[in-house]
Formats: structure tokens, sequence, C-alpha cells
């Protein structure tokens, strides 16, 4: 499938309409008074307990540039949900221009070219759910 710069801007335009409806939606509901909240609260925080990813990189060492994959499964979160790389640079977690949806079935793959050579402490993330770390090195 190609997708053209304007089917994207559409598709992004789509996704900030749906995120701001969410939103409003969610505004209203917190207003109204809730007769059932703690059960509700409960089985919320209980799934998002359960939630967790998993992360394997298809190489342990590659040349500066070049694309390999990560993939992983993930439990808890929801289909479409993106997950995203994070690589630790000086002591701090930066968010890098690699994402990907997860699948049906939670599956995710996504392509990777890094440049920083030398051991790179690497990781996905999903909204507040983080897999374990692992290294890819750049050489």
């Amino acid at each position: 499938m190609i997708v053209s710069k304007r089917h994207s801007l559409r598709i992004a335009t789509v996704g900030a309409i749906s995120a701001v409806s969410v939103a409003l939606a969610g505004t209203a509901m917190a207003a109204t008074p809730a007769v059932h909240a703690a059960p509700v609260a409960v089985a919320h925080s209980a799934a998002a307990a359960k939630a967790s990813i998993s992360a394997k990189p298809s190489v342990s060492s590659v040349r500066a540039w070049v694309l390999f994959r990560v993939t992983g499964k993930t439990t808890g979160l929801k289909a479409g949900t993106k997950v995203t790389l994070q690589q630790k640079q000086h002591g701090k977690w930066v968010t890098l221009p690699a994402s990907a949806p997860i699948s049906r079935n939670g599956s995710y793959s996504l392509g990777v070219k890094l440049g920083l050579k030398g051991k790179n402490d690497l990781r996905i993330i999903s909204g507040k759910t983080v897999s374990p770390v692992f290294q890819v090195t750049v050489r």
C-alpha cells in the first residue's frame, strides 16, 4: 500500500480530532457523579498492571546507519497502539523516530537505524509500559 503525504496528513488530522473527542468525553465523564467508580478503577488498575512489552533486536552488532529490526510481543495493550524506541543518551532516555503499531495478536516489528557508535542501551515504550533494556553495538 502506498501512503501519500496527503493521506498521511489526513490520517494525522483524524487522529488528532479523535484524541480531542476522547479527551472531551473523558472530561464530561469526570464531571458526572460515578456511582460504581471503585470497581471500575480496580479493574482498570489490574489491566494496567498486567501490561508488558518484550523486545528482541535482529542483530547484536551492526554498522552505523544500517537497518535492523526490533520485534516483540505485548500483553495488556490495545491493538493499534504505537510502541516507540528509546535510546539512553548521557544518562537520559531519548525517544527516537522509530515507532510501529501493535498488531491484533499483540506483536510489533519496527525498523531501526542507529548512528551513535558503541554499545547502545535501548528499550521499547508505549505509554507507561516499558520493555526490559537491550543492547545493540554500533560499529
